[in-house]
């Protein structure tokens, strides 16, 4: 295998700054901004049914830097605010939960939806818990009540949502994003979900009430929706689903939602309105699978996949169209078939918070519902989601997960533009920042001077689509990574390749790119762990192992210039603490089943570059 810079390599000055300078106008983006696209608040129907009262207006302060008042009762302050942040409050039902709390006249004429008052303010969990699951079935299966689908509530918590964000954007310091959450449940639950988000402010938006799933369900008629917001407005807008893992096979499913062939015009218009995709969150992770990747050691983490939203069970073959590198690698096939591809997506990550809290951090963990905040010293064992058969425990919530944005400033504009060119990474929660060029002629040398400048001067950036090779040329792919200044060392980089052979048959490899320590490669590639510092007793742990930064250039060694491929990275850092061990220890918790992780290796994706014959 030819590998160059497998070693640890310590970034000079100038690649530094490359990587760390605030943005100063140059032709390339020179600093990566972080923040969370998908954050509901008690707005949301499911978030108010839960017990969330926090309000677009209390989300935007948190994410800014303010100390508020959690849901619970108790104060919260993030460890550093965010860069740039958004709302994403579902559009079905936007704002009408609070009014059925306050018992509303008009709504509680519905028979149902006076049952949910009186059990939302009744102060029984439980059966709070059971309005709650009664209101996403009937939504997944659209026989809502009519007063809760009438747009007149939803138009004033859109008005709202709208002010929030535009009194809270601060160009060039904190920027925020108007935007909502489509949210489609299919076949009784099987998650379809997008979220929304716009480049523009309130002129273009607030006249225009969300699409809602009383109105579609079909994603053709979302694009269609956000094609004809653009015609119309002369605005811009893009769409990010998640959650693919509890689809039950239909997030990536190869035909359209009504069941008919795709088409080269409905790849297109997928590709157009959807560049990003979100990997990881609350509800598990959707990057990979052990089941679809049994060669990747680190493919089991933050596995969610007992079944949809409403734990239907899944069916045989449905986890192959739940997950992103599966349909990456689907996409360079399908490509082949109908002239387009209709998975181009980038990464991203995000909480999925339904507090309006947005915490990543392990050992500052407000949980993702209010049921699951600190107050709950019992949230590990929480009964979280229940199905038929199963359940999804407090333990598997998840602390995750952020975007980093490599942009030329920090404005609605500049982001935005980001995230449409796929210049992005997704991480568990650390702001660990990620580099990532491929190109022809790259070698250690460009290591040593200004390793951003090389790469966009010499090459492609995350998001992008390589040339066809030159004669007797393989791809050669230079990544850098640095750690969260406030977080752990970093293990490793790896580079994930996915391709078609001549014959189309998908493939996969993880080629180890750069690693902290004297660990040498064995002769299968594979490199040993980096250890674990983890005390389970204090929930500590020592950055005596890892690095502070890695880099390192690989060449494609099985490359084949007809082959399509795709290429990503992944970083890891060393084991930490999982916010059950901090919660374990702070709350002297001696009954925790065997099974709850107590630590962990926090990750970043870069979003992929693409490689194709004619380019």
């Amino acid at each position: 295998m030819k590998v160059i810079g497998l070693k640890e390599i310590c970034l000079c000055a100038s690649a530094m700054m490359a990587m760390t300078s605030a943005a100063s106008g140059d032709e390339y983006p020179t600093d990566a901004y972080f923040g969370d696209t998908h954050v509901h608040t008690g707005w949301s129907a499911d978030a108010g049914f839960d017990g969330a009262v926090k309000t677009p207006v209390e989300a935007y302060r948190l994410a800014s830097g303010e100390e508020i008042i959690a849901n619970s009762g108790i104060k919260v302050r993030l460890n550093r605010p965010y860069d740039w942040f958004m709302v994403t409050d579902h559009s079905d039902a936007m704002g009408v939960i609070n009014k059925v709390v306050e018992g509303n006249e008009e709504m509680l004429k519905d028979d149902t939806v006076r049952g949910w008052s009186e059990a939302l303010n009744s102060g029984d969990e439980a059966a709070a818990a059971a309005a709650k699951s009664e209101l996403i079935v009937m939504q997944s299966e659209e026989r809502l009540p009519g007063v809760v689908m009438d747009p007149k509530w939803m138009k004033i918590a859109w008005e709202e949502t709208v002010d929030a964000a535009e009194q809270f954007y601060r160009p060039g310091e904190f920027t925020t994003f108007i935007a909502f959450e489509w949210t489609v449940n299919a076949d009784g639950g099987n998650n379809l979900h997008r979220n929304v988000i716009y480049r523009d402010g309130a002129e273009r938006t607030r006249p225009r009430l969300p699409l809602t799933t009383f109105q579609t369900q079909d994603p053709l008629d979302l694009w269609r929706w956000m094609a004809e917001y653009e015609e119309s407005t002369g605005g811009q807008v893009l769409a990010i689903p998640h959650n693919g893992n509890l689809s039950n096979g239909r997030m990536f499913e190869e035909r359209q939602f009504d069941g008919s062939a795709m088409s080269k015009g409905w790849a297109e218009l997928r590709a157009r309105y959807e560049p990003l995709f979100e990997l990881t969150q609350m509800k598990g992770q959707s990057e990979s699978h052990p089941a679809l990747s049994p060669e990747d050691e680190f493919a089991d983490w933050d596995i969610w996949d007992k079944g949809n939203l409403a734990v239907k069970e899944k069916e045989d073959g449905d986890i192959q169209f739940e997950y992103w590198r599966e349909a990456l690698k689907a996409g360079l096939r399908i490509e082949e078939q109908l002239g387009a591809n209709p998975f181009l997506y980038g990464a991203k990550g995000g909480t999925d918070t339904h507090t309006g809290l947005s915490t990543t951090e392990e050992d500052n963990f407000f949980g993702k519902f209010k049921t699951l905040e600190p107050s709950n010293q019992a949230r590990w064992a929480f009964p979280l989601m229940s199905g038929p058969t199963q359940s999804y425990i407090g333990w598997e919530q998840t602390a995750t997960g952020v975007m980093g944005v490599w942009a030329i400033e920090n404005t609605r504009e500049a982001i935005w533009d980001a995230m449409k060119r796929k210049e992005t990474f997704a991480t568990t929660g650390p702001r660990m920042k990620l580099r990532f060029f491929g190109g022809f002629d790259f070698s250690d040398a460009d290591l040593e001077v200004d390793l951003a400048a090389s790469g966009y001067q010499r090459g492609v950036t995350m998001g992008s689509r390589m040339h066809e090779a030159p004669q007797g040329k393989s791809p050669t792919f230079m990544v850098a990574a640095m750690k969260d200044p406030e977080g752990a060392n970093l293990d490793r980089i790896q580079i994930i390749k996915g391709w078609i052979d001549r014959v189309g048959q998908a493939h996969e490899k993880v080629f180890n790119v750069a690693w902290s320590g004297n660990r040498e490669l064995d002769a299968q590639g594979k490199l040993s762990l980096v250890g674990d510092t983890v005390d389970r007793d204090t929930a500590t742990y020592e950055n005596t192992i890892g690095a502070a930064q890695l880099a390192g250039v690989f060449e494609d060694p099985e490359f084949d210039p007809e082959n399509k491929a795709v290429y990503y990275v992944r970083v890891l850092e060393i084991p930490t603490p999982r916010w059950t061990l901090y919660d374990k220890v702070r709350f002297g918790i001696t009954d925790m089943a065997d099974e709850v992780p107590l630590a962990h290796q926090e990750r970043a994706f870069s979003s992929p570059i693409w490689y194709g014959p004619g380019g």
